[in-house]
């Protein structure tokens, strides 16, 4: 069996690749979560209302799958959104057993209040990429989906 110090030197590029995109992935999510923390809104709820802002009416699965999230979560995300006023919940016409999530008019204004200072932030966050270099690096990060089918 190989020993462990050479098993690393060996995997030092793969390991050493990890770290830094660890590191810059938490640099850019703790900068990105700056202007939703001010809304005090989590990051679960800002999806949720970011993506019916712009998505229109959804279905409690159809939200699951737009902001990446599990159901139970999702479950506390909606009941306090509603009691707090940012959205409604009313019967699948379709699906008696499901529910539509629309946003309400305060859901709107602070999604109209948070999201240009949030795509402010965003920007200045991958302003250190050229636009050539946001490209590339979509096009290697996409190469990631191929785990998901392993």
């Amino acid at each position: 069996m190989e020993n462990l110090k050479d098993l690393i030197e060996k995997n030092h590029l793969t390991l050493s690749t990890l770290v830094v995109f660890t590191r810059a992935e938490n640099v850019i999510h703790r900068r990105e979560m700056e202007t939703i923390k001010k809304s005090n809104l989590t990051p679960t709820q800002f999806g949720v209302l970011e993506a019916l802002y712009n998505k229109g009416d959804l279905r409690i699965c159809e939200l699951i799958e737009k902001i990446l999230t599990t159901s139970g979560n999702i479950t506390v995300v909606i009941k306090n959104l509603e009691k707090d006023g940012y959205i409604i919940r009313s019967s699948d016409p379709d699906d008696k057993r499901s529910c539509i999530i629309s946003i309400t008019d305060k859901g709107k204004k602070i999604i109209e209040d948070v999201f240009p200072e949030h795509i402010n932030n965003i920007n200045c966050i991958f302003n250190v990429l050229t636009d050539e270099e946001k490209i590339t690096l979509k096009t290697i990060l996409k190469k990631f989906k191929k785990l998901q089918n392993q």
